[in-house]
């Protein structure tokens, strides 16, 4: 399996694509680009994190970095303590959504967002080119922050803007899969006043189902919200920036619906611009839509969307993988803002999730991956922009191939963090869906 690049970060196979030389040199660029200064360094609970971790530490020392190490942290807390410590830039030892036997480093600027393409490509450049900043004395010992995480909920709880007093005592079962969120999560949600049922609660690394927070991995989740009389179930990803939704009936309610209640939970309170990928639900324009203001759309990739929102100044973005991004915290998805925003909205309005998911506009939507090579994929997207233009087709090409129409759209597009193109397809209905998905297979050979 080779290293998967991006501007998503690093990822590999550990003790195979992904060994710690792998990370000292990467870490080596990532200082060098930086130019030395202040970094701060997380990891999520994966047990080869501790190792890959020192070995990011000594490259980034090595190129002159002062570094502080957080320990075990959520991603968005690590983005969050960027910007509270005005660090010139962090990393964190992690493979997000990715299976156990993954590692990998994702890397944040001074601003605490995901490093732009050309910067990310800058990185990979050095670290081919071996042309490391080198500092051969005045090394700065290593610092040690363990309360940042602590910070970040405190920060999130601070920014709660209605009255939660419809929350106390409400019961809330949070799945935290063995991960980062395992460690300040629950007394997150404490502070708001639910009661908390933590399963896979301990940050083993050892994940107790898949990670990706996806219908076919959360069955005990759903099980445990209906057997504990939950008002809500929540899903983190092992970094933790990423939440999915189980309603009161322990019904999984789909990634896509994590953005488009929290848009509506914040454009009930302060209008403004929304952001969010190609591959987000059309839910998001109609929500939009209902408060008369404009969506922004970007490629794939939190960079992307976060950077979209800085230069105009939305007040909610993220992407349908269950990724929010509120910006007044930090320009990351963040786990703990999308449960601030949902639990804001069943307290504003005293509807339950199922109520408030059949207030939105339903879309039927489809996914399938394929295991694809890169000549292969580049392949794929060839034939299909050629038959687009053949069709005289609506054509988005800013990141993979997007063809809109009125029965709905459909996306091809080769993964940021798997070795894998995506086709998805949105439409009124699965017929809809499932002819729009089966077309462009055909077309790209998959």
């Amino acid at each position: 399996m080779s290293l998967m690049v991006s501007v998503s970060g690093i990822r590999g196979i550990v003790g195979q694509s992904l060994t710690p030389e792998v990370v000292v040199e990467f870490a080596r660029a990532y200082g060098t680009l930086l130019g030395g200064g202040r970094v701060v360094l997380g990891r999520d609970s994966r047990p080869s994190g501790e190792m890959f971790s020192c070995a990011a530490a000594a490259g980034l020392v090595s190129a002159g970095c002062e570094v502080t190490q957080l320990g075990i942290v959520m991603t968005p807390a690590l983005g969050h303590a960027i910007r509270e410590g005005r660090y010139s830039g962090g990393m964190n030892v992690t493979a997000s959504h990715n299976p156990g036997a993954w590692n990998g480093l994702k890397l944040l600027d001074e601003l605490g967002l995901a490093p732009d393409p050309q910067r990310a490509a800058r990185v990979a450049e050095i670290r081919a080119a071996g042309s490391y900043r080198q500092v051969r004395a005045g090394f700065r010992p290593l610092r040690h922050d363990d309360l940042a995480g602590e910070r970040h909920a405190e920060a999130v709880a601070g920014l709660v803007e209605v009255d939660v007093a419809a929350l106390r005592g409400m019961r809330v079962v949070l799945d935290s899969v063995n991960g980062a969120g395992c460690l300040d999560t629950p007394a997150f949600l404490a502070s708001l006043g639910c009661e908390v049922i933590h399963v896979n609660g301990e940050p083993s690394g050892e994940f107790a189902h898949e990670p990706e927070p996806l219908a076919e991995n959360l069955m005990q989740l759903c099980e445990a919200v209906v057997r504990h009389k939950a008002a809500v179930g929540f899903a983190q990803d092992p970094d933790a920036d990423r939440l999915a939704l189980v309603d009161e009936r322990g019904q999984f309610i789909g990634e896509e619906y994590t953005l488009a209640l929290a848009t509506r939970s914040v454009l009930s309170r302060r209008r403004g611009p929304v952001a969010a990928n190609l591959s987000t639900s059309r839910m998001i324009d109609d929500i939009a839509r209902e408060y008369g203001v404009p969506v922004i759309r970007t490629p794939v990739g939190e960079a992307h969307v976060a950077r979209a929102m800085l230069a105009s100044g939305c007040v909610i973005g993220g992407e349908g993988n269950g990724g929010v991004i509120d910006p007044r915290v930090s320009p990351v998805r963040d786990s703990l803002s999308a449960m601030s925003q949902v639990l804001q909205l069943m307290a504003a309005t005293g509807k339950r999730v199922s109520e408030l998911v059949a207030s939105i506009p339903r879309y039927a939507g489809l996914k399938k991956k394929f295991g694809c090579d890169r000549t292969r994929i580049d392949a794929a997207l060839k034939a299909v922009a050629g038959e687009a233009a053949r069709r005289g087709a609506r054509v988005d090409a800013s990141d993979g191939i997007r063809i809109d129409s009125a029965d709905g759209w459909v996306l091809i597009r080769a993964s940021n963090t798997e070795p894998i193109v995506r086709v998805m397809a949105e439409a009124r209905n699965d017929k809809t869906c499932e002819s729009l998905v089966a077309d462009i297979c055909s077309v790209a050979g998959l």
